[in-house]
């Protein structure tokens, strides 16, 4: 995490959580869901505006993470902007040297693979589980043929639950005392 957002988590240890705001797509892109996209329906049906700013998307990337319940957020100075997610928390790059890289640019190591009932393949790595990019499917059958990874068939929907993370992360409720 920058050093600017942990000063600033300190400054401000109180910033309500936002939910809602930022989404992940199956491609690796980022969105940005005003209320007024919120509001026309939900990701991923209706996506908001794509960020493409370099640096922001640097910044995002660099500040990204999950807490204890498994969502994902990215921490943005004091206040914690959960993301919705289209699939997985990562979405992996391949690439020809072998090596995986997330849509955030952070390298891992594969621990498995897994496809599900629709022919999306998954890598469970040192960093969790990512979708893989489908424009390096010939990379992937490139590794599979190669048996440096074997493919578990999984079901898609009971990803979250067997992989630890949230899809669509609300705020904890309180139960009345």
């Amino acid at each position: 995490m920058d050093d600017i957002v942990q000063a600033a988590l300190k400054k401000w240890p109180n910033v309500p959580h936002c939910y809602g705001w930022l989404a992940l797509d199956a491609r690796g892109d980022w969105y940005m869901r005003d209320d007024r996209i919120q509001q026309a329906g939900p990701f991923p049906q209706v996506k908001g505006s794509r960020i493409d700013h370099d640096k922001l998307l640097a910044f995002i990337g660099r500040n990204y993470a999950s807490d204890d319940r498994g969502a994902w957020f990215f921490q943005n100075g004091p206040q914690r902007v959960y993301v919705e997610l289209e699939s997985t928390p990562w979405i992996w790059r391949l690439q020809p040297d072998g090596s995986v890289l997330s849509h955030t640019g952070r390298a891992a190591q594969v621990d498995s693979c897994w496809l599900d009932e629709t022919g999306h393949l998954y890598l469970a790595t040192d960093l969790g589980l990512g979708l893989v990019h489908t424009q390096d499917m010939t990379l992937a059958a490139e590794a599979i043929d190669a048996r440096r990874w074997t493919p578990q068939d999984c079901i898609a929907a009971k990803l979250p639950s067997t992989h630890g993370f949230r899809r669509r992360p609300r705020p904890e409720t309180t139960k009345p005392a």
